[in-house]
């Protein structure tokens, strides 16, 4: 690989884990396995390795994923809320690097025989569990602050929530420190976890495709009551070798578990390869006769001043590596394939499956992807297939058992007709899928669109699935400007509305009128158009009309924005049909030029472009968004044009280096708040940090999962 495909290739790995790292985190609603995570980790890793010009501090290999600010999520249901109190970790709180193989632990424990030079010292053998992260703070005995992990710098405060879980105890005995921290993991148990999708199917709301979701989600709800009822539980595994006095791990996690606090009784001290090996033997399948999930093993170096003395990198520690086991498989019958059509027209078969016990959860349904992953596997109705659920992500097929094949059994034909309104499929050469061209008849894809239109990326609408299709069967609405004309009388003349709930879905339509020209233009539902991209358009032609004018050539000079996305973006807009819904949408009150909640509040950066580097007070894509909403413009490397670089706790010393070398300033957080004028904002603050609005709650009248991502298929 050259370096220009390689820049490409760490520029896509970039984006790819940073967009998969805020599902998993902030909206439990992962779409990629853990596999495939750390497969493409690993694969940006050697990259920036082999090419340490493209080296970044930025880059997802030197960060922790971050839960900060967690919103509502596809998987989250009325009560979930952001806004908790974000506090700094008195230690950074940093990840695990982790391996599916035997040898590279066999390279972590030789790495630290030769940096230890002959220390003595043992390997502390844990499960790991597959919950939430968390960090507790006693003093005097007491429970006086729970954060999560956050972005391992701060985290938001759940303190609260936490009181309410029964095995976190809020007075210890013994004795205890005057104060110290210890971390762990706050879990769902699968009883809790199967009582509480029964419940939510029962009110008709989307199930928790895990329990990991389950147990983020639950630990972020804004009533401490509903958490104590969630059958919440904790496992504590950590004490930061800082802040005690021990000779090693296992002495202060027997002393916690002295002092009434739960602490893991499956750990094993082991002082060779060999008896690492056996537990994670042991484990690999005793793990599944366990009351909750695990998904791997923490090898940790047991003595204390070993762990001092190895240190940590830039995300990890050292003197610890997890083991992950690879995903769990069952074996089970194919009795059916349907074929579901996605908001773009994409076609995916789904199988539907003999009920089996997959990662803690029944799994009924499994993805194929397309016609060609059908022939590769070569697979009939009838067959016994082997089903994955890496990281309890949605279940793939990866392979059939050729020893339960009925004899004769045909192979599916996939359709050559859209299996929702009849029209006659078309593929491209360059794409997997097939697709259905009748965008604007096909009933699942005008669905598939105004779920995409109200869902909380996009315009954040009080509607979901089930309303969407009430909507549509009624006739109320195929077109996303049609919601903009449902009254209330149409509302509560429809089955199940109450003048509450018919009220609030009004308001949250009126309140849509205030998204932000970026949402608006993705919630459009363009193909290829995410999040990043609407965000890079809108920001660098300002307007609807101006994209709408822009050639293809003009639309390939945006950052990111390549041959297809802009063919894409200027077929869409030259659409008579979509430019009348434009329109109408415009005539509604919506957004279609620059204005948004933190556009325009000075010109005070006008004409300068920033680079950003380090932690911040808030988000870094908050900190970029206020650049941007006093005139100026978010770089992204370091160079000539570079106006200033706003620097954080810990940035990046290349940034600074290069920053030396050409001559430009840097910037603190306090010398740049000082830059820009004081705004008074409606809720009475005079600041030029404008304040984040509030999240909604879903209402329990209008629930349904909404769909945040074109071909995101609900399968439990």
């Amino acid at each position: 690989m050259d370096g220009q495909a390689a820049k490409i290739r760490i520029e896509q790995l970039r984006e790819i884990l940073r967009e998969n790292s805020r599902r998993y985190y902030v909206d439990n609603a992962p779409t990629m396995s853990d596999y495939e995570f750390d497969q493409l980790m690993h694969e940006l890793e050697r990259l920036e390795a082999e090419f340490p010009q493209f080296d970044s501090p930025d880059s997802p290999t030197k960060r922790v994923g971050s839960d900060l600010d967690a919103p509502v999520g596809a998987n989250a249901e009325s009560g979930a809320r952001q806004g908790f109190v974000q506090r700094r970790h008195r230690y950074p709180m940093l990840s695990l690097g982790n391996t599916y193989s035997i040898g590279e632990i066999e390279e972590f424990a030789a790495r630290a025989d030769k940096s230890l030079d002959g220390m003595s010292f043992s390997y502390s053998c844990e499960l790991k569990f597959d919950g939430t992260a968390i960090c507790l703070t006693y003093k005097g005995g007491k429970l006086v602050q729970a954060l999560t992990r956050g972005d391992g710098v701060q985290g938001d405060d759940v303190t609260d929530n936490v009181r309410r879980i029964a095995s976190i105890p809020q007075q210890l005995h013994g004795d205890y420190p005057e104060e110290f921290e210890i971390r762990g993991e706050i879990l769902m148990p699968y009883a809790a976890f199967d009582a509480l999708n029964r419940e939510r199917e029962a009110q008709e709301e989307a199930p928790f495709a895990n329990p990991r979701n389950a147990a983020s989600g639950s630990l972020k709800l804004i009533d401490p009551e509903e958490v104590a009822r969630r059958g919440l539980t904790c496992t504590l595994y950590h004490i930061p070798a800082e802040s005690v006095t021990f000779d090693s791990h296992s002495q202060a996690l027997d002393a916690a578990a002295s002092w009434g606090l739960p602490v893991s009784e499956e750990r094993r001290i082991c002082h060779d390869i060999s008896g690492i090996k056996a537990y994670i033997d042991h484990w690999d399948t005793a793990r599944k006769f366990l009351p909750y999930a695990t998904d791997g093993i923490v090898i940790k170096i047991n003595e204390l001043a070993c762990q001092r003395a190895l240190g940590y990198t830039a995300k990890s520690p050292r003197w610890a590596v997890a083991y992950k086991f690879k995903a769990e498989q069952a074996c089970t019958e194919l009795l059916s394939i349907d074929y579901q059509v996605g908001r773009t027209g994409a076609v995916t078969p789904v199988a539907n499956l003999a009920p089996v016990q997959l990662s803690g959860t029944v799994v009924k349904r499994a993805t194929l992807n397309n016609a060609d992953q059908m022939a590769l596997l070569d697979i009939r109705v009838g067959d016994w297939v082997f089903v994955e659920k890496g990281g309890e992500i949605i279940p793939k097929i990866t392979g059939i058992d050729p020893a339960h094949r009925i004899p004769d059994a045909a192979r599916p034909a996939f359709p050559d007709r859209c299996p929702d309104c009849g029209t006659p499929l078309v593929k491209a050469e360059t794409e997997a899928k097939w697709f259905c061209p009748n965008q604007d008849g096909c009933p699942m894809q005008i669905k598939g669109r105004l779920l995409h239109f109200v869902s909380r990326k996009a315009m954040d609408i009080l509607a979901g699935e089930m309303t969407v299709e009430q909507f549509f069967a009624a006739g109320l609405a195929r077109t996303p400007a049609d919601l903009y004309e449902i009254s209330k009388y149409q509302l509560l003349g429809l089955e199940g509305w109450q003048d509450r709930a018919a009220q609030r879905f009004l308001d949250s339509l009126e309140a849509s009128k205030q998204v932000p020209f970026e949402r608006v233009l993705f919630a459009l539902g363009i193909r290829y158009v995410g999040e990043t991209t609407a965000k890079g358009l809108a920001r660098h032609f300002g307007s609807i009309d101006a994209l709408a004018e822009a050639t293809q050539e003009q639309l390939l000079e945006v950052d990111d924005i390549g041959d297809v996305i802009a063919r894409s973006v200027h077929d869409f807009l030259h659409d008579p049909a979509h430019l009348e819904q434009i329109a109408r949408l415009r005539a509604a009150g919506l957004r279609f030029d620059g204005a948004g909640s933190d556009a325009a509040l000075s010109d005070a950066l006008a004409g300068k472009t920033v680079v950003i580097s380090g932690n911040f007070s808030i988000s870094r894509e908050r900190m970029k968004d206020l650049i941007v909403a006093h005139g100026g413009k978010a770089g992204s490397s370091v160079s000539a044009r570079t106006a200033f670089l706003l620097a954080g706790t810990k940035p990046g010393p290349e940034k600074l280096k290069k920053c030396e070398k050409l001559g430009i300033p840097v910037v603190s957080e306090e010398e740049f708040r000082q830059m820009l004028p004081d705004v008074v904002f409606s809720d009475g603050t005079d600041r030029a940090f404008p304040p984040q609005s509030a999240s909604r709650s879903a209402s329990p009248t209008l629930s349904g999962q909404m769909r945040q991502e074109e071909e995101q298929l609900t399968l439990f």
